[in-house]
Parts: C-alpha cells; structure tokens; sequence
C-alpha cells in the first residue's frame, strides 16, 4: 500500500523510519480520534519519532509534499485535537518518553512530550517531589502543555502555564527554538512559551520541556460530603476558598455522576451531589485545625454525611471515583456519543451559572450529569445520546449555547482547560471576535503553509 500523496514522501519517510512508519490499518485507526471519540479521521501515514531529529525530518518532509502534520502521543484529549481531519501525517511522539534530568535542589525535570505525568511521579517519589498537574487521564506532558491542561490540582498549583518553566519546540521551518528559561521568573521580550503551550499543536511540535516541581504535602487528608443540590455545593466550594484554607483539591460531582460511579466502580457512595476537599498542612496540629474548620463551613452551607479519609490507600480509593467520572458516564450509556463540555467562571458566579445551567437541562428533558473543579470556578457537563438521536442532540446543542452564553457574561470563558480543538471554534469566536485576526496572524507567522494541525481551533474559512 502506498500513500495518496506524493510517492517521494512516501519513500523518504519510509527509508528513515522503517518499521516506524506505518500505514497498518490498526495503526490508522487508533491515530484518527481521540478520547472524546466524536469525530473520526484517518491519516494518511503514522511516523513514530523517537528524538527532536525525527521530528525535523518529518516536518521537513512535510514542508517540501505540503503534508498535513497532527501531533499525537497518549490519544487522551477530548476535542478532537489529534484528529487529522485534513489527512497527511499523524506524527506520533510517544516513544519520546525519557526523563531527561531531574534536580531535587532547583525543584524542576526536565522531559521528553511523550512522558507521561503519573509516569514522572513516580520516578520523582523518592525525592520528596510531585508534578501537580493532574487532568486524571495518563496524559502525556507534551500533549498537556499543548491544551493547557490542568485538573484536579489547579486550585492550588495552577494550570500547564503556571508549571512550565521552558520548551524546545521544532517549528514547521524545521527551526528548533527554545523559549522561556529555567529560572523561575523572567522580564526578558515577549512570552512567547506561553503563546505555545495551549496551541494544540497549530504553530510547532513540542521536543522537550521543563517543569516545575514541589514538594510533597506533609499531611494529606480528604474531607468528603454531600448536599440537596448542585447549586448548594458549589456554594460551599466557594465559601471555602473565600476561608483561605488554600485545599490541594476541591472537585464536585452531581447526582447522577454519583450514581454512574458507583454503577462502574462497585461503590456505595450517596448519590447526591457530592464535594471532595483534599487538606495539606506541616503537621498534624495544623491538619486537623484545618479540617475542623472545612467541616464546620460545610455544615453551615448544609453538607450531610461528612467523612474523613486520612490513609493514603482511603484517598486514592476516594480520587479514584473522581477521576473515572468520565469513563463511568460512557459505560453507563453504551452506544451513546458523549459530549463533554469545559466552562470556567469566577469564583462568585459560579454557583448562579451552574444553577442556570442545571435549569436548562430540566427544561430540555436532558439526562446530564455535572463534575467540576470548583475551587477554581471550572466545571463540566457531560452530555450523552444515541448518535442518530437528532432532536436531543438539538437541546444539546441549545443548552450548550446558552450556557457558553451565560458564562461569557459573566466574565467567564468556554474553555478552562480541555482547549478548543473541533468542538468550540464558534465559540472561541463569541469569547474572542475582535481578536481572531490576531490570531489567525500569529498561525501564519509560524506555519504559513497552514500544515500545522489545520482545522482546529479556527472555524473553517474553506
């Protein structure tokens, strides 16, 4: 089989990669979607790299045929970035997965894209150190600076942004630039790693980064609790933040996630919207002062059922519930499509904005269930039907709108951290009209033959 393109690529690439590039239909069919599963779309061709050489050559390859490039590596984003929905080369760095150093003293590893956060963890165990980023899916670093990811750890630690120190990416010119420094700070020009982390992939390919380490918390534990409603526990997720108890993690799940939980993971838990609030302190003193305190103001804010997990087995078994929500909706709706979406607001609107989110879905008769990272004013809507069912995905879409809608008018944003991919093009052009040819300007200085990952985050002009 030889690919659709021209037959010079595909003897280029097959004379330097080999075994590494490969047109197998398995191998097609697990680089055209992605986690999200909505859109499907193969590639032409899989080249797996190994090194930033190999990146070079294919984007070499790529610039001389005019072919296509979407980076790949874990598979686990959920808006249709690794999509190749123009075909061409689906460049699949995972195999660049080595810890290239690691310095305890200067709180910073420096990776290869393919390395995957659970993956740097444990290597960084032993040193007393952790990667706070944490989207809950085997993510790889490239990928999750690529989107911006951030998770369950956000509230505390911040997003991709706040933890990336600096980048080696390969430009569509074949240029290798560094960008950003390993100091901690920096005043020097433009900042321009931060323009390349949440591009997804539109202006260059990520060869290695540097991240930000910290130390591991002293004493952890896990405060859980349930409420009547949605609204109600998203209102004691900002009470707490406004006590300046500084939670590691603050995550919220309605009732129906509760239940498909339990469904999925043989649990128990009451199925009534629900939060989990993780503690630090230096010492157990501190600890508890801070946990009874956390208690309290859930009380007041009309928590039921409140328990404490101390032991590190019972806060994994508890985290583990939260970070399956996504693959417990879809086991529990087989042959539905899901749709998830990624709103994030201020702290203060955020119980109004769910609680009007909430009333839509009533309204429309949709079956949604709701998680968030509410410390941080993020949360999502995980939206099912069967594929071929047109009027619900109609409602769908309605509420969908409506809500973008109220969050953007409310100084919010349709996208906190899983990027804007396929799915929210139009509304990445309500939040930002007036900045789109700005924009699009920054996309053709860095890859004017528009080869870069096309058809993502711009709507399609044809």
């Amino acid at each position: 089989m030889t690919l659709p393109m021209d037959t010079q690529a595909h003897a280029e690439l097959l004379g330097h990669f080999g075994e590494r590039y490969s047109q197998a239909p398995d191998v097609l069919a697990q680089h055209g979607q992605d986690e999200g599963g909505a859109e499907t779309r193969l590639p032409d061709a899989v080249v797996f790299a190994r090194s930033e050489a190999d990146v070079k050559v294919v984007l070499d390859v790529a610039r001389r045929f005019s072919l296509p490039v979407t980076p790949f590596a874990a598979g686990s984003s959920l808006e249709g970035q690794l999509v190749p929905v123009r075909g061409g080369l689906s460049l699949d760095v995972s195999q660049m997965d080595k810890v290239l150093d690691v310095q305890p003293q200067g709180f910073l590893a420096t990776v290869q894209p393919g390395v995957t956060y659970p993956a740097l963890n444990k290597l960084l165990r032993p040193h007393g150190l952790f990667f706070p980023v944490d989207p809950g899916a085997p993510a790889s670093l490239g990928g999750m600076a690529a989107t911006n990811a951030s998770g369950t750890g956000a509230v505390r630690y911040g997003t991709m942004r706040d933890n990336v120190l600096e980048l080696r990416v390969t430009l569509p010119s074949g240029e290798v630039v560094r960008l950003g420094s390993k100091a901690r700070k920096s005043s020097a020009g433009y900042d321009l790693k931060n323009l390349m982390i949440g591009s997804e992939g539109t202006l260059g390919v990520i060869t290695e980064l540097t991240v930000k380490l910290h130390p591991l918390p002293a004493h952890l534990a896990v405060l859980r609790c349930h409420f009547e409603s949605t609204e109600l526990a998203a209102q004691c997720a900002a009470s707490i933040m406004q006590a300046g108890l500084q939670p590691e993690r603050l995550e919220l799940m309605d009732e129906r996630q509760m239940r498909a939980v339990n469904l999925h993971e043989g649990t128990a838990y009451p199925e009534a919207p629900t939060l989990w609030i993780e503690l630090a302190a230096p010492s157990l003193t501190a600890l508890d002062e801070s946990l009874s305190l956390c208690a309290e103001l859930c009380r007041e804010g009309g928590a039921e059922g409140l328990l404490t997990a101390r032991s590190e087995a019972e806060r994994a078994q508890l985290w583990e519930a939260r970070h399956h929500a996504y693959y417990a909706a879809r086991a529990l709706h087989p042959g539905h499509r899901l749709l998830t979406t990624d709103l994030c607001v201020p702290l203060h609107q955020l119980a109004p904005v769910i609680g009007f989110t909430h009333r839509l879905c009533v309204e429309h008769r949709l079956d949604a269930s709701f998680v968030g990272h509410v410390g941080d004013g993020n949360f999502h809507v995980l939206f099912h039907a069967l594929p071929d069912d047109a009027s619900t995905w109609q409602a769908i879409h309605q509420v969908y709108d409506r809500m973008v809608g109220e969050a953007l008018a409310v100084g919010g944003t349709c996208s906190g951290e899983h990027g804007i991919g396929l799915h929210k093009p139009r509304h990445l052009a309500r939040e930002h009209g007036d900045l789109l040819g700005l924009m699009r300007g920054v996309k053709a200085l860095f890859d004017p033959q528009g080869l870069m990952n096309p058809g993502k985050l711009f709507e399609d002009k044809g």
